[in-house]
C-alpha cells in the first residue's frame, strides 16, 4: 500500500491528510484541531458527468455524526479526487477547535480547500 501525508502551512487552522491506497481503492483521512476524530464520512464513485458524458464527475454518499460540520469537507475531497483519480474513495474527517469566530471558520475552510489541493497534487502523479 502506498501512503501520502499532506499538511496545510497557514498561520493558524492547519489540517492534515493521509491518503492510502487500498488496491485500486483510495481511503482519505483528515484531521486537525485540538480533538480530532472522525465527524464525517463520505465514499464516492466516478461516473460520467451528467452534462458531458466525456467528462469523468463523481457521486458521494455521505454520513455525518450529530452535532457535526465535516461532511461538507469529506463530500468535496471524496468526490473531487474520485473524479480526478477515476476511482472509488472513501473520505473521512474530523477537525475541532473550541469557539471559532466567523473569521477563523473561513480560515479552515480555506486550508480544507489548499488540503484538497495538495492530495491531487501527490496523488495525482
Amino acid at each position: 500500500m502506498t501512503t501520502v501525508i499532506v499538511k496545510t502551512r497557514a498561520e493558524r487552522y492547519n489540517l492534515e491528510a493521509s491518503g492510502v491506497w487500498i488496491g485500486s481503492d483510495l481511503l482519505v483521512y483528515v484531521w486537525g484541531g485540538e480533538a480530532p476524530h472522525i465527524g464525517a464520512v463520505a465514499m464516492a464513485t466516478p461516473r460520467p458527468s451528467l452534462a458531458d458524458a466525456s467528462v469523468t464527475s463523481s457521486t458521494a454518499s455521505v454520513f455525518t455524526y450529530v452535532g457535526h460540520k465535516e461532511d461538507a469537507l469529506a463530500k468535496e475531497i471524496a468526490e473531487r479526487l474520485s473524479a480526478a483519480l477515476r476511482t472509488k474513495v472513501v473520505a473521512t474527517a474530523g477537525i475541532h477547535w473550541d469557539g471559532l469566530d466567523q473569521e477563523a471558520i473561513q480560515q479552515v475552510e480555506a486550508n480544507g480547500k489548499e488540503l484538497l489541493e495538495l492530495l491531487l497534487a501527490e496523488l495525482g502523479n
